[in-house]
């Protein structure tokens, strides 16, 4: 299937990785239907900054209204679902709406997709799911753990996915993307945490542990994985990882962001960006080898240079200005 031509609706469009999944959806040809979580300021978010906004249709709503998503998704082709509540120190306080949007949210966007039969939908998870690796590469055979709420519903969010394919052949593919980073991302994650302190002029910078591994891809590296697995036949009914394929911890990130910005920083753990006891993730490493069997597709973007080009979207004033340094964002 290619996308060319294809009307195509994406949920969480107004957020980070789907602002950035709607500009490569319209240079490469789609008709983008670009789902903002509805509020009464008329806000569209991440979609406020795109290079596209006047080639796309925004709707305002919310995936936990179930007429509402069946009514946006009449005449769409493809279906790119991203809305979910992400953060996952937040997820502890309010688990109940993270229920709500990523479990009965998520089921809103199938029964809708199957309603008006929609050729393919690409369901984004995490890699949150695998919890802390039992072995490295992690690949899709990896158990899963739920070692969080957010986690527990990304789960649940999958597990759908794979009925409703089983069940009603919904033509679905779930997509686990590894730790995505890059511009527009939220403070809420480690990586514009430790960028926006470091140019806030902060000599000691405030992190949670440091020792956790992640797995840092680069977001056009994660949209052209969303891409590939969308125009690929035989990932439908399929899990696919995508990520580097390369482990740091966030210490040494600390040290590499440092490096690139000619600074030198001391870093202090905060006991209130810890996680609580079991609930950290302590390594993440993407095995990405399926992604590249089905679509060719493997990451472009190295670490360095990726955080590179994020560093030099967090040195533009409006940019860095949007950011609140000196505030622990749950």
């Amino acid at each position: 299937m290619k996308l060319e031509g294809k009307k195509v609706l994406i949920t969480g469009a107004d957020g980070f990785i789907g602002s950035h999944l709607t500009e490569l959806l319209v240079r490469r040809g789609a008709r983008v239907k670009a789902l903002s979580l509805y509020n009464p300021f008329n806000d569209w978010g991440w979609l406020e900054e795109v290079s596209v906004l006047k080639e796309i249709e925004v709707v305002a709503g919310d995936i936990r209204d179930a007429r509402f998503m069946t009514a946006i998704t009449k005449q769409v082709e493809v279906v790119f679902h991203l809305a979910a509540l992400v953060g996952i120190p937040y997820s502890y306080v309010a688990p109940d709406s993270y229920v709500l949007t990523n479990v009965i949210g998520t089921m809103n966007v199938f029964h809708a997709a199957l309603a008006h039969g929609v050729e393919r939908v690409v369901h984004t998870s995490t890699s949150e799911v695998y919890g802390t690796a039992r072995y490295v590469p992690i690949d899709e055979a990896h158990p899963l753990q739920a070692q969080s709420p957010y986690s527990a519903t990304k789960i649940s969010a999958e597990a759908l996915a794979v009925s409703f394919f089983h069940s009603f052949r919904l033509p679905v593919v779930v997509v686990r993307p590894f730790n995505t980073y890059g511009p527009r991302q939220s403070a809420r994650a480690v990586i514009p945490t430790i960028i926006a302190q470091i140019l806030a002029k902060k000599k000691v910078i405030t992190l949670g542990s440091l020792h956790p591994t992640r797995d840092f891809s680069h977001v056009e590296d994660t949209c052209q994985g969303f891409l590939a697995l969308a125009e690929c036949d035989a990932a439908v009914g399929e899990t696919v990882n995508t990520g580097s394929n390369q482990e740091i911890s966030v210490g040494d990130a600390v040290k590499l962001i440092a490096e690139l910005l000619q600074v030198a920083v001391t870093v202090q753990t905060a006991g209130e960006r810890v996680r609580p006891q079991g609930s950290e993730v302590e390594r993440l490493w993407c095995d990405n080898a399926k992604l590249e069997r089905l679509t060719g597709f493997r990451p472009q973007i190295s670490l360095r240079d990726g955080l590179t080009k994020t560093i030099a979207w967090f040195r533009e004033n409006h940019n860095l200005q949007r950011y609140k340094a000196d505030l622990y964002n749950v």
